[in-house]
């Protein structure tokens, strides 16, 4: 790749100040190398991204997943560059790019909002659209307002840009239909509450036996050329029923993987070598990780609106464990937790559950009113601890800066 001066200058600044922020202790250095960069040359992402076979992952919920899974599938055709930490905005792009400026190939996670201006300054050949919930409520578009700006982004695709989309969600099937090149995949959607009504005609949708339709316009569940059986954990294909055996927990990491698995098919990657790589995968930057703490197994996870925490409501039911609920509201979570009320906690009712975080009594609150009963109150989740008999094991459930700071402390970078 030939770079002109400017962006030489602009990547070599850009790795001096994330160096910087990484010796000083204030961050992996990600964003503010990839600020600097683009400050020094504004058109860098564009210049870093030619020529390589780029692919777009965005979602409310499952990208940093779901980015790892086609990482890990395609890197058997070579270096992939990606952003692994979850700087999905442009400053975590150029700075993936320019880490790996050698890669023919990239996967990259980017944040749903900026999805329509970052395809096109990358110039993407792939967009992988997997859900659209509400997060970040303070701060993040209507549901529908975003999908809005995905279809316009999609109608403005040429046939060269291929759409993988989730046929199962209605906001996603709205916006991706204006795309020329699509292939539709029936990945699941737990989480219904935000595409209750058709965002065409306004309209109740119907949901029955998998299908669902608008009585009021054409919008409908499109005909999948892939689809993901649950019951049986199979990705099934015109080609046949494949296994789908994963590290990760849940359901839902079974449509990721099925999606992941389709994106890397576009470049050639057999369905059963890219299943195979996602098998591979235990961990998303701390996510499902278990480490041990005084003779405690701790496993992580991270929900961070209703649909996700939903999700780790499902994932954590039943099992032995011990809970903790941690919740903080700062800028990185969005400062509205009213949404914590739309998180069906009820399934849970019963079972004990120690809270933390800065929200802590606000949760307490939620979790007390659905049937759990709380036993502790703490602004650390590993206090805990100190309840349980010895050898038992905890789960904490995080939403996004409360999880960060858990991971940073029992997780080696």
């Amino acid at each position: 790749m030939r770079l002109g001066l400017r962006a030489v200058v602009a990547v070599a600044a850009g790795r001096v100040a994330a160096a910087a922020s990484r010796m000083l202790g204030r961050g992996r250095g990600q964003v503010v190398g990839g600020r600097i960069m683009l400050r020094l040359d504004p058109k860098l992402l564009r210049k870093l991204a030619a020529g390589k076979a780029v692919s777009l992952v965005s979602a409310t919920n499952g990208k940093s997943t779901t980015t790892r899974m086609l990482v890990q599938a395609m890197s058997s055709l070579g270096p992939v560059a990606h952003n692994a930490t979850g700087a999905n905005m442009a400053p975590g792009l150029v700075t993936a790019l320019a880490t790996n400026m050698a890669a023919s190939i990239a996967a990259l996670e980017v944040d749903e909002a900026h999805l329509p201006a970052l395809a096109k300054k990358t110039g993407a050949g792939q967009i992988v659209l997997l859900n659209l919930s509400r997060d970040q409520l303070d701060r993040g578009a209507e549901v529908k307002m975003l999908a809005g700006r995905w279809r316009q982004m999609a109608a403005d695709l040429g046939p060269a840009v291929r759409v993988v989309a989730n046929a199962d969600d209605p906001m996603v099937v709205w916006a991706a239909s204006q795309a020329a090149n699509l292939f539709w995949i029936g990945m699941g959607l737990d989480w219904t509450e935000d595409s209750m009504l058709c965002p065409n005609s306004g309209d109740l949708l119907v949901r029955q036996d998998g299908d669902w339709w608008c009585p009021g316009c054409d919008l409908r569940r499109p005909a999948t050329t892939w689809a993901v059986a649950v019951e049986s954990s199979e990705l099934v294909t015109a080609n046949g029923r494949w296994p789908i055996k994963l590290a990760l927990p849940g359901g839902f990491n079974l449509g990721n993987a099925a999606i992941a698995t389709a994106a890397a098919a576009h470049y050639g990657v057999p369905v059963p070598k890219a299943l195979a790589a996602c098998a591979l995968i235990d961990n998303v930057d701390g996510r499902y990780i278990t480490t041990s703490v005084n003779g405690h197994a701790v496993r992580l996870l991270l929900g961070k609106n209703p649909a996700s925490w939903t999700e780790m409501a499902a994932l954590v039911d039943g099992s032995e464990a011990a809970l903790c609920a941690a919740l903080n509201s700062r800028g990185a979570d969005g400062r509205d937790p009213s949404w914590i009320w739309d998180v069906p906690f009820e399934r849970l009712a019963g079972r004990p559950v120690w809270v933390s975080g800065e929200r802590r009594f606000d949760l307490a609150v939620r979790l007390e009113v659905a049937g759990l009963e709380v036993r502790g109150v703490s602004d650390d989740p590993l206090d805990a601890l100190a309840d349980l008999p010895a050898g038992a094991s905890l789960d904490v459930v995080a939403n996004y800066t409360s999880f960060q700071e858990l991971r940073s402390r029992l997780v080696a970078d």
